[in-house]
């Protein structure tokens, strides 16, 4: 898709990225960018990686520290889309 094309259809150019289709985006002929499906995910994964994890013994205190803070500052509403409020 022409850069032109992407400007003027940008609304239907997100609609097809957010159902997983990937653009890409022309100038002139030559690909200067692609447009992508955005990944979904939110601290739910990495909690429970970091919850299968802590169980293990070969980690030291500073690890077990740190697994703590992550799981402290991981939230979905950091994954949240800022332009939807």
């Amino acid at each position: 898709m022409s850069a032109s094309e992407a400007s003027r259809n940008f609304s239907a150019l997100l609609d097809e990225a957010e159902h997983g289709e990937t653009i890409v985006v022309t100038r002139n002929g030559r690909r200067v960018a692609l447009i992508v499906p955005a990944p979904r995910a939110n601290g739910r994964a990495l909690r429970d990686i970091v919850r299968r994890w802590s169980t293990h013994d070969v980690f030291d205190d500073e690890f077990a520290d740190n697994i703590a803070a992550a799981r402290e500052t991981a939230s979905a509403e950091l994954d949240k889309d800022p332009w939807r409020d």
